[in-house]
């Protein structure tokens, strides 16, 4: 994250929310430290969250925003302020995105919380009862919309929300893994063929799932699987041969834990 925030979105203004985004609108305006700026954010924060919401937060978030802090002052100081890619704001907001998205999943795969805008998020919530996702959503494009009052200049929030969008999608992508697998639901009126050419040639397990189709009135095994992409185009082949008037769904699998895929001791580590 320190790298991200250092190397890439620093140096060209950009202000992608959290406490480090207003950090970076100061440091332009009054020549003040990220880094420092930014602890000295979280810290009275954690500690109204504490007082409003109880000891949610934990050890870990505190060790965790401390060496962030500690992370970005270093590079500061050894690096300076000047962009790893010079002349290329697009660039460096897609590869800064990367490295805060996947710098934020690993904070969140250990449990814990990267402090600033969440914690305002989680307040908030407490008084407004709206969602704590879109309280963040909100919290982070209003700290967006200073950078553009701070800098007049359009490029830089915009910029900005491509930080953001990056971010959200690796955070996901390493909470929930990167996954070729799908899930297939299919209504057969040969669900025994179609289980054997699963279990057998493509060597996979399902479930029958009994189902009654709305118009008809008639039952039917529903077969559950999941399949990687090859082995959907071997499934879809068959089908195609064995019962044309089936129907499929075909859906993206985001993580599979269980028997065949990830064990769930991998997943609990």
């Amino acid at each position: 994250m320190a790298a991200g925030f250092v190397l890439f979105i620093s140096p060209y203004k950009l202000a992608p929310g959290g406490v480090y985004g207003v950090a970076i609108v100061l440091h332009y305006l009054i020549n003040t430290p990220i880094g420092l700026v930014g602890i000295l954010i979280d810290i009275p924060l954690t500690i109204i969250g504490i007082k409003i919401l109880g000891p949610k937060f934990g050890m870990k978030t505190v060790v965790g925003f401390v060496l962030l802090s500690a992370w970005i002052s270093l590079l500061e100081f050894t690096w300076g302020y000047e962009p790893l890619v010079e002349g290329d704001p697009l660039l460096s907001a897609i590869f800064g995105g990367l490295l805060i998205g996947f710098g934020l999943g690993l904070i969140f795969k250990s449990k814990a919380s990267s402090g600033g805008s969440d914690i305002i998020a989680m307040i908030l919530n407490k008084y407004t009862k709206i969602p704590i996702g879109q309280l963040m959503i909100i919290v982070d494009a209003a700290i967006v919309m200073i950078s553009l009052v701070a800098f007049d200049d359009w490029k830089i929030p915009l910029y900005s929300w491509i930080v953001i969008f990056i971010t959200g999608k690796v955070v996901d992508a390493v909470i929930q893994g990167v996954s070729y697998d799908k899930t297939c639901m299919i209504i057969t009126d040969k669900p025994e063929e179609v289980s054997n050419k699963i279990l057998v040639d493509l060597n996979r397990g399902g479930t029958f799932i009994r189902a009654r189709g709305m118009y008809s009135g008639e039952e039917k095994d529903m077969i559950y699987t999941v399949v990687n992409r090859r082995e959907v185009a071997i499934l879809q082949d068959y089908i195609r041969q064995v019962d044309p008037n089936a129907f499929m769904t075909v859906i993206d699998a985001n993580e599979i834990v269980g028997n065949g895929f990830k064990p769930f001791s991998e997943k609990a580590n």
